[in-house]
């Protein structure tokens, strides 16, 4: 049994059962581990998708969570997870992320714990993104993204398709293929360090090699390279 099993009995999932493998593994990965950091913590998630992250925040202790989400139709899907406490603790914007933060900042909202699950291999303003976070004041901000294995602090520049759900939003009306920017580890890394953040990165290779199937993007061996960085402020 893997924590989004009950996606199976959801219409978007029922026949992605590589998919949902791929969510559970992920989810003992990513959130498990972080049940001391989410017990009575406020939750930024970022582009929540259909709040499936925002849920999983939520059932590991948090307190509140507010994901915020562009695309309409995918926060209407969130009304068919399982009622219950986690749910109620779960609130879903519509919006772009970045004004999204911007709005929260000019009403006070502060986090705990900011999730960038996701997202942020889909954007072409990193430092911005970065910026925005930092100013929630969060003890802990996840990322789990796509980076570019290539040497030194650089960001790889990629065309793909707004239409997609997975991908980034439309930039410009009309557009049909979206310019994003896939950083190095080491740029990740640079931005931090500037803003006040140490990085610690997840060692996805406590995976067994058996149970990497679904996962398989953590392992690549060229190009790019999915991965996990936890950062905290640092102790000056």
């Amino acid at each position: 049994m893997g924590f989004f099993d009950f996606l199976q009995g959801l219409e978007r999932y029922a026949e992605d059962g590589s998919g949902i493998a791929r969510l559970n593994l992920r989810h003992d990965f990513l959130i498990a581990p972080l049940r001391d950091a989410l017990a009575g913590a406020r939750v930024l998630d970022l582009a929540a998708h259909d709040g499936r992250w925002s849920y999983a925040f939520a059932e590991a202790g948090a307190c509140e969570v507010v994901g915020i989400e562009g695309r309409p139709h995918l926060v209407e899907r969130f009304q068919q997870f399982p009622d219950g406490p986690a749910k109620d603790r779960v609130t879903l914007r519509v919006g772009d992320i970045f004004e999204g933060m911007e709005e929260a900042l000019k009403r006070g909202e502060r986090y705990d714990v900011v999730g960038v699950l996701g997202i942020f291999y889909h954007i072409m303003d990193h430092f911005r993104l970065m910026q925005l976070v930092t100013r929630f004041e969060p003890k802990l901000i996840v990322i789990d993204s796509e980076f570019a294995l290539r040497p030194g602090q650089v960001i790889m520049l990629v065309r793909e398709d707004p239409s997609k759900d997975l991908n980034a939003l439309p930039q410009t009306e009309g557009q049909q293929k979206a310019l994003i920017g896939i950083p190095s580890a080491a740029a990740l890394e640079a931005m931090a360090d500037v803003l006040g953040y140490d990085v610690t990165w997840a060692d996805w290779e406590q995976v067994p090699r058996g149970k990497r199937g679904s996962v398989g993007d953590y392992f690549r061996a060229e190009t790019k390279r999915r991965a996990t960085a936890y950062l905290t402020p640092k102790l000056w």
